[in-house]
């Protein structure tokens, strides 16, 4: 069964362009209900940890800087199929291959710089949503 939470970022970049008013419409638009959300800022030990699993990987030292660059806005949504769903609604990684009408396609710089975050399985929802938020701040703790 697939899980009814999925995390979102809004990256550095989109940020500082003042795109999270229109990320934000869209994914209400596509029907998620924000349950947590928080402006902050990742430290780069932050950043490190929570990309760990890409350690081995090229893009690994440029996405740590990246990320914790300037502010973020962390988010909890939900919905039923949450990853899918979200997955589907912000489109391709590289935005160069995103489909029209994604938040990737729209909002996003480059393939490093692709303007949000989604989680990619339901455990790592749960494991991301939890990195940024306790339980108790969430609007409906599960």
């Amino acid at each position: 069964m697939a899980g009814k939470i999925t995390l979102t970022m809004i990256k550095p970049g989109a940020f500082r362009k003042g795109h999270t008013g229109p990320i934000l419409n869209m994914i209400k638009e596509a029907g998620f209900r924000i349950i947590a959300m928080k402006l902050t800022k990742l430290s780069t030990k932050q950043a490190e940890e929570f990309y760990a699993i890409h350690r081995s990987k090229p893009f690994y030292n440029s996405l740590v800087d990246f990320m914790s660059s300037g502010p973020i806005i962390a988010a909890v949504l939900e919905k039923e199929s949450a990853v899918d769903d979200y997955r589907q609604l912000i489109g391709a990684t590289n935005p160069e291959n995103a489909e029209e009408g994604t938040i990737r396609k729209k909002y996003a710089e480059s393939l490093e710089m692709n303007a949000v975050h989604g989680s990619d399985s339901d455990e790592n929802a749960n494991l991301e949503a939890d990195f940024f938020f306790a339980k108790s701040e969430r609007t409906d703790c599960m």
